[in-house]
């Protein structure tokens, strides 16, 4: 057993981000997946969220990522109309193309704080890039039709039982931990005795995957990356997948609707689209789905871990499913290879359960809330919504503007990337000061300790995050204070730290200390004005000890 290395179960985003930024780390992983190399994921998520943009930028992966997914020209606006090809436009949620990400400023998630704006892609395109990158690092062998057996654990660390589907053959791997990344159905979690609690039906989607060449053409003005259909017969919502051909279309049932098969997909297909008899499609796959909100009653039972679908599932909204996941990653990786680095404390890991799990509970509810309140617009949908007169137009301007605010909430969420904080981490040095509150769409940047260290940009024209170390950052504002016991406390201690002077013109005035100690996860996890009495408290504070 490497004692720097780790067992992850799991080769979708969230276990390959994990082990990208454990081997950024020098922290080594052996990672077991049911899949072909290369096999890509069912049609799920379509949206990279900015913060997650950010991650993939630490670990040198986002421009990749930002070339590929919908052409750079096709609009990422989502769109209301009473079909996706006839009738009326509603309303209208303008987001940047790709190619427009840089140069337009006018859109409601274009004035974000940071230099990686969010990405439409699908998985099925994102993915096999994460792969990639996995794949060539050095320290990181995946096991592809490979599936976990079983695991056990004592005090020196996880022994676990992995077979190849293909020759039935097993083996047995040990590490000092595991992590289980291993979606909803997750055998980790059950190992650990996780149970799921909440609400194990929000709303029922019937989803079919198709190629329809002729679609894109009968669309009226510029077409969306969601083309949502709002009529009292049929409502829906049209994904463009390459933004040419292929199209994943939601059909949202009622409430009453509880059998997938006894609604005739084609015809809810047809209305939703707006199309006849004669138009002509071909089905790729069924993705029918419930949307849930469930969240385990814990993430870790001592050297087992669980993260994104294993230890949560929601309503996806606001595209949080996958990029709540990768935030699991990018917290537990750092605090695994603290510990495994030798600088991390024997209490460093508690922090991912006591910061992850109250985050996640609180968003899971942001996405229900979101859920229930879009049901009940698809409920009351004018009957006018469709007429040519007068009566018409009123009804889809008031409904226009209602639709507007509440999805430009999910659409344009910077709050769910921006405005949440650790209240109660072990890891942090509060000063008293109240975190701002959020809500999905809206944020306020803040120093306080446990929030998001704020983006600025950096006079030599780079952003302040790529000038950070890959652990704690200590930024000072004012270059006349000694900093000098904390470099020697952080050293001693063997914690990394890097010491970056900020000059005033490159100063944002949410910056109101002279110091601040940033997290290797970019948040807060320290500020004053000068250097506290007890910087070796400070360095054991940080580190767990």
């Amino acid at each position: 057993m490497s004692a720097r290395s780790v067992i992850i179960s799991g080769a979708g985003p969230v276990g390959l981000v994990l082990a990208l930024d454990l081997a950024r780390r020098g922290i080594s992983s052996t990672v077991l997946e049911r899949r072909e190399a290369g096999e890509p994921p069912s049609v799920k998520c379509n949206h990279v969220a900015s913060r997650t943009m950010e991650a993939f930028r630490r670990l040198g992966i986002a421009n990749d990522v930002r070339d590929a997914g919908l052409p750079a020209d096709y609009p990422n606006d989502c769109v209301y109309r009473t079909t996706v090809t006839q009738g009326h436009e509603i309303t209208r949620i303008p987001i940047p193309a790709r190619a427009e990400r840089w140069t337009d400023f006018d859109g409601p998630d274009t004035w974000w704080p940071t230099a990686e704006p969010p990405h439409r892609i699908n998985q099925i395109y994102l993915e096999p890039i994460i792969f990639a990158h996995a794949e060539a690092h050095p320290l990181i062998t995946i096991h592809n039709r490979t599936e976990l057996v079983e695991a056990a654990q004592d005090e020196d660390g996880v022994t676990a039982t992995a077979r190849n589907l293909d020759s039935g053959e097993t083996m047995t791997l040990a590490a000092p931990y595991l992590i289980g990344c291993d979606g909803g159905r997750s055998l980790v979690r059950n190992i650990i005795g996780a149970k799921l609690s909440g609400d194990p039906v929000v709303q029922r989607v019937q989803s079919t995957y198709i190629r329809a060449p002729k679609l894109l053409s009968m669309m009226q003005g510029r077409p969306g990356w969601m083309n949502l259909s709002l009529n009292p017969r049929r409502s829906g919502n049209t994904v463009a997948i390459d933004g040419k051909e292929n199209w994943l279309i939601h059909c949202y049932l009622y409430e009453h609707e509880e059998d997938f098969d006894a609604i005739d997909r084609d015809a809810a297909i047809r209305t939703i689209l707006g199309v006849g008899d004669d138009f002509e499609y071909e089905i790729i796959s069924k993705e029918d789905w419930i949307g849930r909100r469930l969240v385990a009653d814990k993430f870790r039972d001592r050297r087992i871990f669980i993260c994104g679908d294993s230890a949560h599932l929601w309503v996806p909204y606001a595209g949080y499913g996958m990029n709540a996941g990768i935030a699991d990653a990018m917290n537990l990786a750092w605090l695994l290879a603290g510990t495994l680095n030798g600088w991390g404390g024997a209490h460093l890991l508690d922090a991912y359960e006591a910061e992850r799990l109250p985050i996640t509970e609180q968003v899971s509810h942001f996405a229900m809330n979101h859920a229930i309140s879009a049901m009940a617009h698809r409920r009351e949908v004018p009957a006018e919504v469709e007429q040519d007169d007068d009566a018409g137009a009123e009804a889809r301007a008031g409904m226009g503007k209602r639709v507007y605010d509440l999805n430009v909430q999910q659409y344009c969420c910077g709050g769910l990337n921006f405005g949440y904080f650790y209240p109660k981490s072990p890891l942090i040095t509060y000063d008293g000061e109240q975190a701002p509150g959020y809500s999905m769409a809206g944020f306020q940047p803040s120093t306080v300790p446990g929030c998001r260290t704020p983006h600025f940009w950096r006079t030599n024209g780079r952003s302040a995050y790529d000038d950070f170390g890959a652990d704690y950052t200590l930024m000072r504002f004012d270059p006349a204070v000694d900093v000098l016991p904390l470099q020697i406390a952080a050293a001693e201690a063997g914690v990394p730290l890097e010491i970056i002077d900020v000059a005033e013109d490159e100063r944002t005035g949410v910056y109101r200390h002279a110091l601040l100690l940033s997290r290797p996860d970019l948040h807060v996890a320290w500020r004053g004005d000068a250097l506290p009495d007890d910087v070796d408290g400070l360095v054991g504070k940080i580190r767990g000890a």
